[in-house]
């Protein structure tokens, strides 16, 4: 069985930290190391993790600077032939890596395993809907326009990719390498990803199963809608430096996209008037977005519009019924998939 890395940047994560630990302490496939990063964390969250008495955890500690260093640190000190990343508030059922480890041995072309996410609430408790990206097919436009992977706590890495992208920290080649860019905020991500496509003769793929449970925290998120499109621009002009053909074809495409993903990230801030604004500059950038995603593009503006001029109440009211229904309908496909 070979080993796998498992990293969690850890920073103010207290109330969740045991359990995303024993979500990994848990996993049928048993032959990992768990490196757990203290990015300078100023609450208990490290105390927590210490009372777990297994010699697969090592605490790695560092002073804050962010999830990417956290995550870089982690990788240049792990010894598996998988990486796999964790966010500290997040889960994941148990047999995620057993899962993702068959299809890596499987596949000899992938070297990026992700899977379907379940979104979480605060208190643990599912909301019954999904992210739902593309499996199959990945490509660099896909990646930058729409990031199928979805989020941190999803792929399981072989390290050879990963020692394939790798770049300097600094102009010089001094001072070691950088797996994600520690100078992007909320797009280290997908920044990683689009390397790893661009740059790489590896596939990225999916497996239809929600192995990871996503933590839904809205905690300073409408400061993160400023800085997702700065990070977005670092992105693209980092992109145009070495793949300038894939920024001519799809540059404004993934700017809509992007302003789309923030307009349903205000409405869950509740914010209507500003997520209107927000869908009408996806597709006064990119109006082609109507023809290649016209239900997605109707239904954001649809609860755009329908949170900025219809009374609080009636809109919860409309909104938790199309949840329910949208939740059905994904996990139906979800079973269906995992049956063929």
């Amino acid at each position: 069985m070979k080993k796998v890395s498992v990293i969690i940047p850890v920073y103010k994560v207290e109330q969740y930290i045991a359990d995303t630990v024993r979500s990994v302490l848990n996993q049928t496939y048993q032959n990992f190391e768990l490196l757990i990063v203290d990015d300078g964390s100023p609450d208990r969250s490290i105390e927590i993790c210490q009372q777990f008495n297994d010699p697969r955890i090592k605490i790695i500690r560092q002073n804050n600077r962010g999830v990417s260093a956290a995550r870089n640190n982690g990788i240049r000190q792990a010894q598996g032939e998988y990486i796999a990343f964790l966010d500290g508030d997040d889960l994941w059922l148990p047999e995620k890596l057993e899962k993702h480890i068959k299809h890596l041995e499987n596949s000899p072309n992938v070297g990026v395993s992700f899977s379907r996410s379940a979104f979480i609430d605060q208190t643990g408790k599912p909301l019954d809907i999904y992210q739902m990206p593309k499996l199959k097919g990945i490509t660099p436009a896909l990646t930058l326009c729409r990031n199928p992977i979805s989020n941190g706590s999803v792929p399981v890495i072989r390290r050879q990719v990963l020692e394939e992208i790798k770049l300097p920290l600094n102009p010089d080649g001094t001072g070691g390498y950088y797996y994600f860019d520690e100078q992007l905020k909320n797009m280290e991500d997908v920044e990683c990803w689009l390397r790893i496509c661009l740059k790489s003769q590896w596939e990225t793929e999916g497996i239809p199963e929600a192995l990871t449970q996503y933590r839904v925290n809205l905690k300073g998120a409408s400061t993160n809608v400023s800085k997702h499109l700065e990070s977005l621009e670092r992105v693209i002009e980092k992109t145009r430096s070495y793949a300038p053909e894939l920024i001519q074809q799809c540059e404004n495409a993934t700017r809509a996209y992007h302003l789309r993903f923030l307009a349903r990230r205000l409405v869950s801030l509740r914010n209507g008037k500003e997520a209107v604004k927000f869908a009408h500059r996806a597709v006064a950038t990119h109006w082609q977005i109507i023809l290649d995603e016209p239900r997605r593009t109707f239904l954001t503006f649809a609860a755009a519009y329908f949170l900025w001029l219809l009374p609080q109440s009636f809109y919860s009211q409309m909104e938790n019924f199309a949840l329910t229904i949208t939740g059905a309908a994904q996990k139906r496909r979800i079973l269906q998939e995992q049956s063929e």
